[in-house]
């Protein structure tokens, strides 16, 4: 039963990036009958693309991938702007007629859901003021990190600093860079991007990085691509492409994890081409195998283009200090700063940081089996939009949900109410796995006490692998894990 002169949806979707807008465009095609909403706590779509505007913000994989598969991308540069990802964003908005269900400005607090009623109340913040709004399904596509603040170490000396400190996550509009020195903490995609556009105007920009990390050079123009595109058109063009390059990404993952030398020796031909020997050996050849942690893309070489022409450095090795002038590292060497750029990683968080409470009980992510990398054990009718970290984000994103439209059409078909992913006897005492398991990077250890666990077998996994995961997300609906109405005995239990 909804609650008098509260507005009561189908499914209330929660952000409006990538994965939100893909969500609604599915939910129009393949549910056309939910009421739904998208709630984004910005004033503007985005996400990612809105938020961060640090010099140079582009894609960190190819938009034939990164786009969605309903939306052919069809600007020439494969490796786009973040502008230019904007600007698809809202063509998709126009295309669809979504704009009229976005609200903006609005920002989600807390979600609790009531057996009683098998609803979703929703309680969110806009203009200084707060009010309810119920659903039956809540689809969270708010993204993994904080986005008031970004990770930044506790670096001794930082207050004797006497220049600028900036985090990437809020860089400052009016920055006036030109004809100074600057220090770039961090060796991520961040980083990689901010160099080289930096180096034009500035004196000298130093990457100092804490130990070696994997980058990998390619085109920003896909050349082959634009053949392709040219000769069947652009819907059948990017198909094919989407296709070709999302078997590469995989194939290129599986060589680096089944024969991690072949493949880091394709990494390293190109760098040893434009750098030599020594500034390889020296700064990027980690100790790790590769995809342990993310492989940084560097299109067109630029970043390398930067240090062979003088406008950039690398030095590797643990900070000791801030200084007055700048940064000592351990070895002793010391490094001059006018600014200072912390793009040392994002902090992440479960579902936006809303408050989650079912029937009373406040919940725990951490103490939750994530079903295929997209609900939580115990947890009624909630959905959550996760990526690939080893391949396109968008992917993914977008068999999650298909996933949820069969879900919530299945729900629709029986008379169901609730849905809840529940725990067979012996699956309890699986091994609590890492939620991206054999993922090492810092942001991820970071976040183990926020995200859920998976097990060691199917549907409490979440697999990084494409083929497995299509597998997981185009099985039946109703695979005795999934529990509907009268089926349940309870909603609340972790085990």
């Amino acid at each position: 039963m909804t609650k008098p002169g509260i507005e009561h949806l189908d499914v209330l979707i929660v952000g409006a990036g990538l994965s939100g807008i893909g969500a609604a465009v599915h939910l129009q095609k393949e549910s056309p009958n939910q009421k739904f909403a998208i709630i984004e706590g910005r004033d503007n779509l985005g996400g990612t693309w809105d938020l961060f505007r640090y010099p140079g913000i582009r894609s960190d994989s190819d938009m034939y991938t990164l786009g969605y598969g309903f939306k052919p991308w069809t600007k020439e540069r494969a490796i786009a702007s973040g502008d230019s990802i904007l600007d698809y964003l809202w063509e998709t908005v126009s295309e669809h007629d979504l704009k009229r269900h976005i609200r903006f400005g609005h920002q989600v607090r807390r979600a609790e859901w009531s057996s009683e009623s098998a609803l979703w109340t929703v309680q969110i913040d806009h203009l200084g003021e707060t009010f309810d709004m119920t659903c039956k399904f809540l689809f969270m596509c708010s993204g993994y990190y904080n986005y008031r603040e970004g990770f930044t170490p506790e670096f001794p000396g930082r207050d004797r600093f006497a220049g600028q400190v900036i985090h990437p996550q809020h860089w400052p509009e009016e920055l006036d860079y030109t004809g100074t020195k600057i220090v770039v903490i961090g060796s991520g995609a961040t980083a990689i991007t901010l160099i080289p556009n930096l180096a034009p105007k500035a004196e000298k920009v130093t990457m100092v990085q804490r130990s070696p990390s994997y980058v990998a050079i390619d085109q920003a123009i896909d050349k082959k691509a634009l053949k392709l595109r040219k000769l069947f058109g652009d819907r059948v063009g990017y198909t094919l492409v989407r296709a070709r390059n999302t078997r590469r990404q995989q194939k290129m993952y599986s060589l680096a994890q089944s024969r991690p030398d072949q493949f880091k020796a394709g990494l390293f031909k190109d760098i040893r081409d434009l750098v030599g020997d020594e500034y390889l050996s020296k700064h990027f050849t980690p100790t790790y195998k590769p995809w342990d942690q993310r492989v940084c893309l560097i299109p067109d070489g630029d970043f390398f283009q930067a240090i062979k022409f003088g406008k950039a450095d690398v030095a590797t090795g643990r900070i000791r200090s801030f200084t007055e002038t700048g940064i000592e590292l351990e070895t002793g060497e010391h490094i001059d700063a006018d600014i200072i750029v912390t793009a040392t990683g994002l902090q992440l968080v479960s579902l936006g940081e809303v408050d989650f409470v079912v029937d009373g009980e406040p919940i725990d992510f951490s103490q939750r089996w994530t079903y295929k990398g997209l609900a939580y054990s115990g947890i009624p009718n909630l959905a959550f939009a996760f990526g690939y970290v080893n391949t396109s984000w968008t992917i993914r994103a977008e068999l999650v949900a298909k996933f949820v439209c069969r879900l919530i059409n299945h729900m629709d078909k029986t008379g169901a109410t609730s849905v809840t992913p529940t725990l067979r006897p012996g699956d309890s005492s699986m091994p609590k796995e890492a939620f991206v398991e054999g993922f090492t990077s810092g942001y991820f250890q970071r976040a183990n006490g926020v995200l859920p666990r998976q097990g060691d077998r199917a549907p409490w996994i979440n697999p990084q692998n494409h083929a497995a995961t299509k597998k997981l997300l185009t099985a039946p609906i109703d695979d005795g894990v999934l529990k509907f109405d009268e089926q349940l005995t309870t909603t609340t239990s972790t085990v």
